[in-house]
């Protein structure tokens, strides 16, 4: 699995690519799909393009994309959304519009109480572990581990990132028998999701994680950066 980070917590002063509308986020998704995606993550958007876990922000990205593609789309919970934890879960139970997946970073305060809310309402849970954080150890120990959807391990670390993904992955382990996605940032966006391909995890690629293409070229939208990153992933899979 490919999935599409389409914008992440980019604003406007990272470039027109970045979708920050919900039209803009469902032609992007849209044309990611057309490129190869098969699962979307976004960022919900206010106006002024601030991260929003609000119900009418939610409801409003999640309806635009729908009406043009069918395959799943999933939102951040990300504390910067909205800081205190116990609202967080307040506006998870006030949504009025379902995302099919939402992530939780698991080493965010209340990460476990968002995640039960979520699994409450019948939302997959994308369990965010990131490197360089106590988030492994910390989801090796909670009960909800068998329940989420997926483990998405996060590679934060932009130098020599492949070496931090294998420290990561040995960290979660088994990571309660859930599929892991394996991605990275920035630089070490493409290093590690070759690597993905190699071990044949699932992996993202978009310009929440990357504005550049291998070469280092400014991207210039999601579906570029799609349809190069299965080339790079089905690539590397073939070298393994």
């Amino acid at each position: 699995m490919v999935q599409v980070c389409l914008n992440g917590p980019r604003g406007a002063a990272d470039g027109t690519a970045v979708p920050l509308t919900p039209e803009a986020m469902a032609r992007s998704a849209a044309e990611a799909v057309a490129a190869g995606a098969t699962d979307i993550h976004v960022h919900p958007k206010t106006p002024c393009g601030q991260d929003s876990l609000s119900p009418r922000v939610v409801a409003a990205t999640l309806e635009a994309i729908r009406a043009l593609v069918s395959v799943p789309v999933g939102v951040t919970t990300g504390a910067w959304s909205e800081p205190d934890p116990a609202a967080r879960v307040a506006r998870v139970r006030e949504w009025t519009v379902l995302p099919d997946h939402a992530s939780v970073n698991w080493h965010e305060s209340g990460a476990e109480s968002v995640a039960a809310a979520l699994i409450e309402r019948g939302v997959g849970v994308e369990a965010g572990v990131w490197s360089g954080t106590d988030a492994a150890a910390r989801f090796a120990r909670s009960p909800l581990g068998p329940k989420v959807l997926r483990v998405l391990a996060e590679v934060t670390d932009t130098e020599a990132a492949e070496t931090a993904a294998h420290r990561l992955l040995a960290d979660l382990g088994p990571a309660h028998g859930r599929p892991v996605l394996l991605h990275g940032e920035d630089a070490g966006a493409w290093p590690v999701l070759r690597l993905a391909g190699r071990l044949g995890l699932a992996t993202r690629v978009g310009l929440e994680d990357t504005l550049l293409l291998p070469d280092g070229q400014q991207a210039v939208s999601n579906a570029q950066l799609v349809s190069e990153g299965l080339v790079q992933y089905g690539c590397a899979q073939r070298s393994s």
